[in-house]
């Protein structure tokens, strides 16, 4: 075997050992529900059924965000057992914002930059026990954020 057909054996395998972890990531990727113009088909997307309001969820973010294109938003749930939080914001062209899913211990709290078209509702589900608990927070944008 010469050089070359050597090296590109090797390039190969490890093109191939980079591309591999990227497809498993892509094929846990909810396209649907990501992709949904509504809120509602978003959350038959990823399967959430009704939600009651818990008190048990904190949602930080701004009252008033001057830029649409960076609202930061801070989530903690208290729900013991807590195994995802979904964030969604209503009037978004794509509603689904995020999808975040804890393994045993991890502790259920997030603190991301979102974009947000305009004023709208901010909407947090938190998946617990098999249930699904919410929280809401109106959120104004001076400048939408959304293109």
């Amino acid at each position: 075997m010469d050089r070359r057909s050597w090296l590109k054996r090797v390039g190969s395998i490890g093109l191939l050992a980079l591309v591999s972890p990227l497809r498993a990531l892509a094929a846990a990727w909810n396209r649907p529900a990501f992709e949904s113009q509504t809120v509602g088909g978003a959350l038959k997307g990823l399967g959430i059924g009704q939600a009651g309001p818990s008190r048990d969820i904190v949602l930080i973010a701004p009252d008033m965000a001057e830029n649409g294109a960076i609202v930061q938003v801070e989530v903690e749930s208290r729900i013991p057992g807590t195994e995802a939080i979904t964030i969604l914001v209503d009037k978004n062209p794509t509603p689904l914002i995020a999808n975040f899913v804890f393994s045993n211990g991890a502790d259920p709290y997030v603190v991301t930059r979102i974009k947000m078209a305009e004023s709208s509702e901010l909407k947090v589900i938190v998946k617990a026990g098999g249930q699904y608990f919410s929280a809401v927070k109106q959120v104004q944008v001076a400048q939408g954020g959304c293109d």
